[in-house]
């Protein structure tokens, strides 16, 4: 009679088989469409012309800079409206936090389409709709991703030992002081995962610029869209996934993602990341 050993490392499987075929095996296509080119009759051959074509083409590169810029509004509004509601949550010391926290993460749960759809009909009724495309747009993105702000600042202000605020006002430091040398230092971590949080969806959720910005922005998800289903061009929507995962790797280097990683790996000992 043959025995069966189950072993720990056997419920690896299902993940590392999943990861191959829907993350090793796109990634690996991603790059070969990317750096290579199509003759007649259809064979594929290495070529670098789909990345000259991209930095060589004045309108992708507005594209892209309309995408960084959106990105960048989008997320700096998101933060300047999420500390201060994140920092009263965690520091007011209400017996029910969490229900306003909850009416922050409630509007998550409706279907996304719906929501933008109803935002689309206030800013009609306010008369920006039309009008203000940009505007639109940015209000749209900080609406949608304005939680995944919250949450991470969240998390940090409440973990903030308070003995820190104490001796800094022991010590004569005035709010203004304790703020920026000590809770704002304390907050870094939930500031940079908000902002790697809500950075790099701003650049592609091109559903929030066509529906708000009636289809008078492109930014680089719906550049991407294009060129798989319109222009049934692989290679260049590929190049373009490369440049977008280029920057988030980017994105995450500057903001500390990977050391921050890495240090919780050691502090928590094994970790699968």
């Amino acid at each position: 009679m043959v025995r069966f050993h189950f072993s720990r490392k056997q419920l690896c499987i299902p993940y590392a088989v999943f990861l191959t075929l829907f993350v090793i095996i796109p990634m690996l296509l991603i790059l070969l469409y990317a750096f290579t080119g199509e003759d007649a009759e259809g064979n594929l051959f290495f070529s670098f012309s789909n990345f000259f074509n991209f930095f060589s083409s004045t309108s992708k590169l507005q594209t892209l800079g309309v995408s960084l810029t959106i990105a960048f509004i989008t997320t700096f509004f998101s933060l300047i409206i999420a500390y201060p509601v994140a920092y009263i949550l965690a520091r007011s010391g209400w017996k029910r936090t969490y229900v306003l926290l909850m009416l922050f993460i409630v509007p998550m749960w409706l279907n996304f389409v719906l929501r933008i759809t109803a935002l689309r009909e206030l800013l009609n009724i306010i008369g920006f709709l039309g009008n203000y495309d940009y505007v639109n747009t940015v209000i749209g993105m900080v609406y949608d991703f304005l939680p995944f702000m919250i949450l991470p600042l969240y998390n940090s202000l409440q973990k903030m030992d308070n003995s820190l605020l104490e001796a800094a006002n022991d010590l004569g430091a005035g709010p203004v002081h304790t703020f920026l040398h000590v809770t704002l230092p304390l907050s870094m971590p939930g500031i940079l995962s908000g902002v790697t949080m809500v950075f790099m969806p701003s650049m592609t959720n091109y559903v929030v610029s066509e529906t708000l910005g009636n289809s008078n922005i492109t930014i680089l998800g719906k550049m991407i869209e294009e060129y798989f289903s319109t222009y049934d061009d692989m290679h260049m929507g590929s190049l373009i996934s490369i440049i977008l995962l280029v920057i988030i790797f980017i994105t995450m280097l500057v903001s500390g993602g990977f050391k921050q990683n890495a240090d919780e790996s050691s502090a928590r000992g094994a970790n699968l990341w």
